[in-house]
């Protein structure tokens, strides 16, 4: 059952803030490039202890990552906690997660990719609003990394309207009309895989957000059905398409075109649809708040989310 919302505090330089690699692990040069970009945004930095350890594609077995997600919730210098990549594995973490010890500690929580599993999860469990942000290694420590990649950081230190609008990138509308409600979901992969399970996403008078990267038209085909039929767009109050990087065929001759693929599913349910934001695997891939309020109006091209941090420090 979702709890009441609660906002974050914001951050200030001289704020220490927590990394973790609670799926995959991060490659080591790129991750020290993010670092000094969080130093140089006035931030003191502490690294998990599973950060740099390899489990066959994990970083660190799974107690290791969930001991440096309860570590840096449990310590109150830390006040915000990023997350080095994604990969795969919260997916076997999150049950085992102390929801509780987040919900008396909320702080800034921010990644995306595999980490939607934990922001269902954590938001559902605790009403905490979470960040769907770029990542450290795997975005930020590119040498080519967008401004407005990193422009996206700002929203932590500053309350105010989050506003996506034509400028930021080219949004075309699937089906019209205005919807609001708080804004969930994130990687399609990782919303299918919570179907069925105690943190199976809840789309419930919700703006629903996806993305993905990678995966093939009849792939992407497969999981937007089973959302379809697990009602999850006909529950939500609009979706909301974010970028499909690489979503092309390659195996098959002959295949529907991405685009094919999602008006089938989601625009059949009849509910305001937008395409073409540069949210996930993209760049610039633009950070929003996981379960702050939002409204999306197809008829001006608009997306505004409610800030998710609160000035007012948590206790």
């Amino acid at each position: 059952m979702v709890r009441v919302m609660m906002k974050p505090s914001k951050l200030k330089k001289g704020d220490i803030v927590g990394v973790i690699a609670p799926a995959s692990p991060p490659k080591t040069e790129p991750l020290q490039k993010a670092i000094r970009f969080l130093e140089e945004l006035g931030l003191n930095v502490k690294v998990g202890k599973s950060v740099h350890k390899k489990y066959g594609y994990l970083a660190g077995e799974d107690k290791e990552r969930i001991e440096d997600i309860h570590e840096m919730f449990k310590d109150r210098n830390v006040k915000a906690i990023f997350c080095a990549c994604g990969g795969f594995g919260t997916g076997r973490i999150v049950s085992r997660l102390d929801f509780e010890l987040i919900r008396q500690n909320p702080k800034i929580f921010w990644g995306y990719s595999d980490i939607t599993f934990l922001h269902t999860a954590i938001h559902q469990q605790t009403g905490l609003v979470t960040f769907h942000g770029p990542m450290l290694s795997s975005d930020i420590g590119l040498d080519d990394v967008h401004e407005a990649t990193k422009e996206s950081f700002q929203q932590l230190f500053h309350s105010g309207d989050i506003e996506y609008t034509y400028d930021k990138s080219k949004l075309e509308t699937v089906v019209e009309g205005v919807a609001g409600g708080q804004v969930i979901g994130g990687n399609l992969t990782l919303l299918v895989s919570t179907l069925g399970t105690p943190y199976e996403v809840d789309t419930k008078g919700k703006l629903l957000f996806i993305e993905d990267i990678d995966e093939e038209p009849y792939k992407v085909d497969r999981m937007v059905n089973q959302l379809k039929m697990a009602n999850k767009f006909n529950e939500a109050s609009g979706i909301i398409i974010g970028d499909f990087k690489n979503c092309v065929p390659k195996k098959r001759e002959r295949s529907l075109t991405l685009d094919e693929v999602l008006t089938a599913h989601i625009a059949s349910a009849g509910k305001p649809v937008i395409k073409g934001f540069k949210i996930g695997h993209s760049s610039p891939s633009i950070a929003i708040p996981v379960g702050s309020l939002g409204i999306m109006d197809t008829f001006e091209h608009t997306l505004k989310i409610e800030s998710g941090i609160s000035e007012v420090e948590n206790r």
